[in-house]
């Protein structure tokens, strides 16, 4: 059990730093034909080297058997409890690409489709248009207008999209118009509760406009719309823990994610290398860096299990660069599982180190998942992480007399 409110209250500011690696997916499977997971069977030194100097474990993302989204996952790790805290996936999208949202917009992730003559979706995703296209389309839907209620629209990368509905009296409490197949009509938006009926009605009659709009386009003839949410109210990891916290992502889901809780969001390259530059040049200014990962989870959904062990390679030649800079405290470890196996999300533990002079090392010399499950942590909640980093770094106080 962890109780994070006691962590908030033991909470002080101290100059040393924390570095939280998420390597995205990093968890998951022995692979059929070769017995081991995409961390077992990468060639990782320089991991297998500071896990030997460690305390290793596996983190559980949000609860036993349950399979998480990198939402709650990541909230976890942030130090704020998922299964209180539900944030849609709107809301990330919305962040990520810096739109600024109040306390009564609805936010949403967009996807332009293909549809047939009949209104039968052919493919979710356009044939992932370029960018520019998606951009081209977004400015021809600003005209798009609905009494009652405000339509902002942001373009994202290929086709994806971020609408914020901003008005009077609306919820977020929507189910997804996104069937999540093809084959299948896009869904009308339906309301969860009698107070959103009357949001469903305003997106419901938005939809209808672009439908029309789109018409005679192609291949992105139509929307979907999913995570329909409003802003849920977390405090900041400065209010709460007293640290001064930096994110290093390049993908806008969790750069939303890391603006939820209060983080500065830094620019970055794609590139591993270029996001540990990115740390190497702003260690100075911040006391707790999150850098994020993201190609261990992108290759795990593929089912990429070599394209999987390949980013983690590529990762692990970067971490004496991390080493370099000493951090006080330096954490690396995953969101979730993505097993290539799978080919998405799974509910297993994810391997987990933390690097201290204050650790008590356990002899191990491999970063693996059934390495780390001997590990001196165990297995525990991933809501522990950064408890684990404030106690490491000697930013938390003492309990009692």
């Amino acid at each position: 059990m962890v109780n994070i409110e006691l962590v908030r209250n033991l909470s002080q500011k101290t100059e040393t730093k924390i570095v939280m690696v998420v390597v995205d997916g990093m968890g998951g499977l022995p692979y059929p034909g070769i017995g081991r997971t995409a961390l077992e069977e990468a060639n990782t030194p320089n991991l297998d080297s500071l896990a030997a100097i460690s305390s290793c474990g596996l983190a559980e993302p949000v609860s036993l058997g349950i399979t998480p989204g990198s939402g709650p996952s990541h909230l976890a790790l942030f130090g704020d409890d998922p299964l209180k805290h539900e944030i849609g996936r709107g809301v990330l999208e919305a962040l990520g690409v810096g739109l600024k949202l109040g306390p009564s917009d609805v936010a949403a992730r967009g996807n332009f489709c293909t549809v047939d003559d009949s209104g039968v979706i052919t493919d979710r995703r356009a044939g992932r248009i370029p960018t520019e296209e998606n951009q081209r389309l977004i400015e021809a839907l600003r005209s798009v207008t609905v009494e009652g209620v405000e339509v902002i629209l942001e373009p994202g990368k290929f086709h994806r999209f971020v609408a914020v509905f901003r008005g009077e009296g609306l919820s977020g409490e929507l189910d997804d118009t996104d069937p999540q197949h093809v084959g299948e009509r896009p869904k009308d938006a339906t309301a969860r509760t009698s107070e959103a009926a009357y949001t469903a009605g305003l997106v419901n009659q938005w939809i209808a406009k672009v439908r029309e709009a789109l018409r005679n386009e192609h291949p992105a003839n139509m929307v979907l719309l999913r995570g329909f949410a409003g802003l849920p109210r977390i405090p900041s990891m400065s209010q709460a823990f007293k640290l001064t916290p930096a994110a290093i992502a390049g993908y806008p889901m969790y750069r939303g994610l890391a603006r939820l809780v209060g983080m500065e969001i830094l620019e970055t390259g794609s590139a591993i290398k270029d996001e540990i530059e990115t740390l190497r040049v702003h260690f100075g200014d911040y006391d707790f860096f999150y850098v994020h990962v993201k190609d261990t989870d992108s290759s795990g959904e593929d089912g990429d299990f070599q394209r999987k062990v390949e980013v983690i390679q590529e990762f692990d030649r970067n971490v004496p660069s991390i080493l370099d800079l000493a951090p006080d405290v330096l954490i690396v470890t995953g969101d979730h599982s993505t097993p290539a196996k799978m080919k998405g999300h799974s509910w297993h533990p994810v391997p987990f180190l933390i690097h201290s002079q204050w650790v008590r090392p356990q002899g191990i010399r491999e970063f693996g998942e059934s390495v780390c499950a001997k590990g001196d942590l165990g297995v525990f909640p991933s809501l522990g992480a950064l408890p684990l980093a404030l106690a490491h770094g000697l930013k938390l106080g003492k309990f009692g007399a």
